[in-house]
C-alpha cells in the first residue's frame, strides 16, 4: 500500500501539473491573439479542476495500463477555442497549438535544471524530490510530443491545418470527429492485429519513443545534466 501511495505521489502531482500548463496556455495565447472565449468559461486557469476529464484523464490511461497497450495516452478538456475571432485566424491558430507543447517543453526545461538544485534538498525528500523531477521531464516530453502529431484534435493536426494549403487543410481538418478513433487504430488496434499474424505494426509507438529520446538527451543536454 505504502509503494502504492509513494507511486501517485511521484506520479499524479507532475501530471496534473503538466496538463494543467498545456491547456491554460491554450486559452492564454488565445486571449492575447483575440478570441476570449477560454478566458470568459475561467479556463485560462491553474487550477486543475477546470482542465480534467474524467474519462480521458484518469480512466483512459487506467485501462491502457490495465490492458498492457504498447503506448499509454490521455486527455484533457480541451480547451474552446473560437478560431474565427483570432486576429488572423489561420496564422492564429498555429500560435494557439503551440502554446500546449511548447509550455510542456518549458516544464520539462525547469525540471532538468532543478536537477541541479537537488543537494539543497533536505535528506528526507530528496528521493521524492527527484522522483518528482524525474517523471515531470518525462510526462512533459511525452505530452509535447504525442500532442504534435499531425492528426486533429491533437495540436500537431491544428498546426497542419494552419500552414497546409487551404484544399489539403480542408481534408485535413475533415478527419477531427474522427481523431480519438485514428489514434486508437494506429497506436493500440493495428499492433494488436500485428502480434496475432507476427508482424510488428508498432510503428507510430515506436516513432514517437525515438522522438521523445531525442528531446530528452538534447533537454539534458542543454541542461548541464550529462
Amino acid at each position: 500500500m505504502n509503494i502504492s501511495l509513494y507511486g501517485l505521489s511521484v506520479w499524479v502531482l507532475p501530471l496534473i501539473i503538466a496538463i494543467t500548463f498545456h491547456e491554460a496556455a491554450h486559452g492564454f495565447v488565445a486571449h492575447r491573439l483575440g478570441d476570449d472565449t477560454a478566458w470568459k468559461l475561467g479556463r485560462v486557469s491553474f487550477n486543475p479542476l477546470k482542465h480534467i476529464d474524467p474519462f480521458g484523464t484518469i480512466i483512459l490511461p487506467g485501462m491502457l495500463l490495465l490492458a498492457h497497450s504498447p503506448f499509454l495516452f490521455g486527455y484533457a478538456k480541451p480547451v474552446p477555442v473560437n478560431f474565427r475571432n483570432l486576429n488572423h485566424p489561420r496564422l492564429d491558430m498555429v500560435w494557439v497549438a503551440l502554446a500546449g507543447p511548447v509550455t510542456n517543453i518549458i516544464l520539462a526545461t525547469a525540471a532538468a535544471l532543478a536537477f541541479h538544485a537537488l543537494p539543497l534538498a533536505p535528506a528526507s525528500a530528496a528521493q521524492w524530490t527527484f522522483d518528482n523531477l524525474k517523471n515531470a521531464f518525462l510526462i512533459n516530453i511525452v505530452l509535447a510530443i504525442f500532442n504534435m502529431m499531425p492528426i486533429p484534435p491533437l495540436d500537431g493536426g491544428r498546426v497542419a491545418v494552419g500552414l497546409l494549403p487551404r484544399p489539403l487543410a480542408m481534408a485535413l481538418a475533415r478527419l477531427e470527429p474522427y481523431g480519438m478513433l485514428i489514434l486508437i487504430g494506429l497506436l493500440i488496434v493495428l499492433p494488436a492485429i500485428g502480434a496475432q499474424l507476427g508482424l510488428n505494426l508498432d510503428v507510430i509507438s515506436a516513432i514517437l519513443r525515438t522522438l521523445i529520446g531525442y528531446v530528452m538527451k538534447a533537454l539534458l543536454v542543454i541542461t548541464g545534466n550529462t
